[in-house]
């Protein structure tokens, strides 16, 4: 008898183990989060964030997709429809939607001003499709995955945004590099596949500069030297690809001001080889070892 009993505690053991896998701190919350937000199991969360990549907000939508026509609206949902029902701008022809006037009105309520960077983190978030427009779908599910159903609650949301948007990161949980992937949507007019060069360059500035991450280092100005390379020498519109790529330069510079990560054989877009060229000419990298051997011969 005591021989079985320690085969069954052992089996147990073992049972527990397959079936409650361990799970990072990160995977964890997100499991929290999603499971806070849907109602379901930790063990039903694992499975779909697994799916999703561990992408709540990602997990959450598809969550909502594939249950949207028999799944019954949460309490915050429904604060959450009624708070956008008030800002809309045209209810009866366009019932899902909060135009400019609304956005504008909304944002001054939340406490959020049009010339500082969180106004693009809180877009961010609700999944804004452009400037000045708000989706009821956007907006429920971006606020109830950081459950904040009403104005009070929303407001504290945002000293977290403003803390995060600072810190360079390429981590798709990071505030910073959500928001600015974002942001490229966000300029974009009805059609445009690229963003004109004055827009882009006033986002750079918004996005690229305190109170949101300062791009520059002890002996480089950065964003100065950028925002005068794309303005005197590149004078074109940005597209998808350097605007993003550009974000991947803004992180290494920061980690090494010296470029000893470059590589004229990387995958860079031409924009940034150009660009590489200019800051090194400006800064004279090189020089002294230029004339050092000129001196030798």
């Amino acid at each position: 008898m005591p021989p079985k009993q320690s085969h069954l505690l052992s089996f147990t053991c073992l049972l527990k183990r397959v079936t409650m896998p361990s799970y990072t701190l990160t995977q964890k919350t997100a499991i929290g989060q999603f499971a806070g937000i849907t109602n379901v199991k930790d063990s039903a969360a694992a499975k779909l964030l697994k799916i999703n990549n561990w992408n709540v907000q990602q997990a959450v939508n598809a969550f909502y997709q594939s249950n949207n026509a028999s799944t019954p609206p949460s309490q915050i949902e429904t604060t959450l429809n009624k708070l956008f029902d008030k800002y809309r701008d045209n209810p009866k022809d366009d019932p899902d939607t909060i135009g400019v006037e609304g956005s504008m009105r909304y944002l001054g309520d939340l406490g959020v001003s049009l010339e500082e960077p969180v106004l693009l983190a809180v877009l961010t978030e609700l999944e804004a499709p452009t400037m000045g427009e708000l989706t009821r779908q956007g907006f429920v599910d971006g606020w109830k995955r950081l459950r904040a159903p009403d104005i009070s609650t929303q407001k504290s949301a945002l000293p977290k945004f403003r803390t995060d948007l600072p810190l360079a990161s390429l981590s798709p949980a990071s505030i910073f590099h959500r928001t600015y992937r974002h942001a490229f949507r966000l300029g974009l007019s009805p059609g445009q596949r690229t963003l004109p060069l004055d827009t882009a360059i006033e986002y750079f500035k918004l996005l690229l500069s305190p109170p949101a991450l300062a791009w520059n280092t002890p002996t480089t100005p950065w964003l100065d030297l950028w925002v005068t390379f794309l303005t005197e020498h590149w004078k074109k519109a940005i597209s998808k690809d350097v605007w993003e790529q550009t974000e991947v330069f803004v992180v290494k510079s920061l980690e090494d001001e010296s470029m000893g990560w470059w590589s004229e054989e990387g995958a860079w877009p031409s924009c940034l080889d150009e660009f590489v060229a200019y800051v090194k000419e400006e800064r004279g990298d090189g020089k002294g070892r230029e004339e050092g051997e000129e001196m030798a011969l």
